[in-house]
């Protein structure tokens, strides 16, 4: 058994070797100056005043650099490499706006790693840059009151699993606590996940803040799920797969948001939209519950543009009485950009409905398959929502 000053030998030798450690440390070299000193700013990208942007890359051994700004018809654009390595491109000016942008360095595609901001979903696609616009865009963050988005784990009763969705509420949830709300079901596209329309790409819940802040829209929540079921376009566009992510949202998540927040729960404060794959899921699982849903808005869906999509496939005899479907809806919204491939058969949907005699309303925008036209398709549908 150790005496006293044995314990207190050995103390000594402890502390000792500490001091031995702490003075080695402080001859090591380590040095905190310049950790205060003021920022040189970004490295890339570099928006300047007159909406030029510079890009900039670190890559000394690359031999070839290209620049592929934007998400469609994008035009390569060449760096050039300074004496020290870094590679250089200033582009511009450019419109006001939201852009994803890739580097190609000696054909290999990389986002830029001096930028964290970046557009993701199913993989990481692109990087992001901002160009602010002079007033603020509607889908730029303004000085207004702004909502909260809660991400929310539920158990997917059909998939057996557990998944998330983003609830956004808007600032009139915490000021009115005894108000109650409509929600938006508002799905992602085919390479996207629940989070995408929150994201810097999708800003949903910007828009809305900006739109309530200038009265020209209902205070809403908005629920955004996963419209994948193992990872796919197929898992999320098939009949088998769209039946499931039917059934996850009738069993799981309405029944989920109407328990957990203060909603309104008749069919005609529920709305359902999305964009590309998640257009064709609106569009077929509004229609086949329009006990449920009284809005729907499609963007830019390849489902419903290909010619071969017969609606009587996923929804038997919906359109059978035009007059009861369109008493029943409040909005039927079709909207694509023109510079999509999807276009034509968007104007052969739209020619159908006619057709048919179902009322609905047509909102094509320049742009291709890209999140610029699916944030100008959200601006406009949400003022024409719970009204």
């Amino acid at each position: 058994m150790k005496t006293i000053r044995q314990y207190a030998c050995s103390t000594l030798l402890v502390m000792s070797a500490t001091l031995t450690t702490f003075a080695q440390t402080a001859n090591s070299g380590f040095s905190t100056t310049g950790f205060w000193a003021p920022s040189t700013g970004a490295f890339s990208p570099v928006v300047h005043a007159d909406r030029h942007i510079t890009f900039r890359l670190k890559a000394p051994a690359a031999k070839d650099v290209k620049l592929l700004f934007g998400e469609w018809n994008i035009q390569p654009q060449a760096l050039t490499k300074d004496s020290s390595g870094d590679w250089r491109v200033t582009i511009g000016p450019v419109a006001p706006g939201i852009y994803a942008y890739l580097f190609s360095i000696d054909g290999i595609k990389l986002p830029d790693m001096a930028n964290p901001i970046v557009k993701s979903g199913t993989e990481l696609y692109a990087s992001i840059v901002e160009v602010p616009g002079s007033p603020a865009r509607f889908d730029e963050v303004q000085a207004v009151p702004h909502g909260v988005t809660n991400i929310v784990t539920y158990a997917s009763t059909p998939l057996r699993r557990l998944r998330n969705m983003y609830v956004y509420l808007p600032p009139e949830y915490v000021t009115q606590p005894n108000k109650r709300f409509p929600v938006l079901y508002l799905r992602h596209g085919g390479g996207d996940n629940e989070s995408s329309w929150s994201q810097e790409s999708g800003r949903a819940p910007v828009i809305l803040d900006n739109l309530l802040a200038q009265k020209q829209a209902v205070p809403m929540i908005i629920v955004m799920t996963n419209g994948l079921t193992d990872g796919s376009w197929a898992g999320g566009s098939s009949k088998e797969g769209m039946e499931q992510l039917e059934q996850e949202l009738l069993l799981d998540v309405i029944p989920h948001i109407e328990k957990q927040y203060r909603v309104q729960t008749g069919r005609e404060q529920r709305a359902i939209a999305g964009l590309s794959m998640g257009g064709g899921q609106a569009y077929v699982m509004g229609l086949r519950n329009l006990d449920r849903f009284a809005w729907i808005g499609e963007f830019s869906s390849g489902l419903l543009s290909d010619p071969a999509f017969d609606i009587n496939d996923r929804a038997p005899g919906v359109f059978n009485n035009p007059a009861a479907v369109n008493k029943q809806l409040k909005l039927l919204w079709i909207g694509c950009g023109i510079d999509d491939p999807r276009i034509p058969g968007h104007q052969q949907l739209v020619a159908q409905l006619q057709q048919r005699g179902i009322r609905h309303e047509v909102y094509n925008i320049p742009g291709g398959h890209e999140w610029r036209v699916w944030r100008d398709q959200l601006h406009q549908f949400l003022p024409k929502l719970f009204r």
